[in-house]
């Protein structure tokens, strides 16, 4: 998603995005942008500060404290440090100044559809399944579950969004680095039968939605 109310400005990101690759939604108006990233899960945001409705720095906040963790780049003339701060101290994920190189700004891009994603939330539980973000350990029924790296990330994001459907596409692109090749192949499979199996008696499953992707549900 693209907020930005200059109009040529927006239209030069909508069709650049949209010759990388990218599926692109675009809007002029703060809580326009507020509402689309409450309503739709996007894989990046890229938000102006100066809109009409509510500023870019509000979006952050208000969409940070309804829980959503989309990336977002800060794209803005505001180049003092202060500024830097304040929208990274907001819940921005990166920070880049106008004017600016566009092929920096596709490398920041990917580079956050890379990162594990910032979390705004303390310990996650469901079931007897707990996530503590800032020791990233996974307890059951208050014993550690041994999890690599990928696991770790794996159950984090099928218990944030539970009991809600996390794409094949979305999990590809927040777990893995190569997010084609694991779409394209059964590696998110059999991480997903391995996790199964580690969390057995938890309280919890992880189901199939065939043709979308999976879904963690408290039993």
């Amino acid at each position: 998603m693209v907020a930005e109310d200059d109009r040529a400005l927006r239209e030069v990101l909508q069709r650049g995005l949209r010759e990388a690759g990218y599926v692109v939604d675009v809007t002029s108006n703060g809580e326009q942008a507020a509402q689309a990233l409450e309503d739709v899960e996007y894989d990046v945001a890229i938000l102006d500060w100066r809109m009409p409705g509510i500023t870019g720095i509000e979006v952050i906040q208000r969409v940070r404290e309804a829980d959503v963790l989309t990336p977002i780049l800060m794209l803005t003339a505001r180049d003092t440090t202060p500024d830097r701060i304040e929208g990274l101290n907001a819940g921005a994920d990166d920070y880049l100044v106008k004017p600016f190189n566009f092929d920096e700004l596709l490398a920041r891009l990917q580079a956050l559809q890379r990162r594990p994603v910032l979390r705004f939330t303390s310990r996650v539980q469901c079931g007897d399944l707990s996530f503590d973000p800032s020791t990233r350990e996974v307890t059951l029924s208050g014993k550690s579950v041994e999890l690599t790296t990928t696991e770790s990330l794996l159950v984090e994001l099928l218990m944030r969004r539970s009991p809600d459907v996390v794409s094949r596409r979305t999990i590809a692109s927040q777990v893995w680095s190569d997010a084609i090749s694991a779409v394209g192949s059964n590696t998110i499979e059999v991480h997903i039968a391995r996790l199964r199996a580690k969390i057995d008696g938890s309280g919890t499953q992880i189901k199939t939605v065939r043709g979308f992707g999976y879904r963690m549900v408290v039993t």
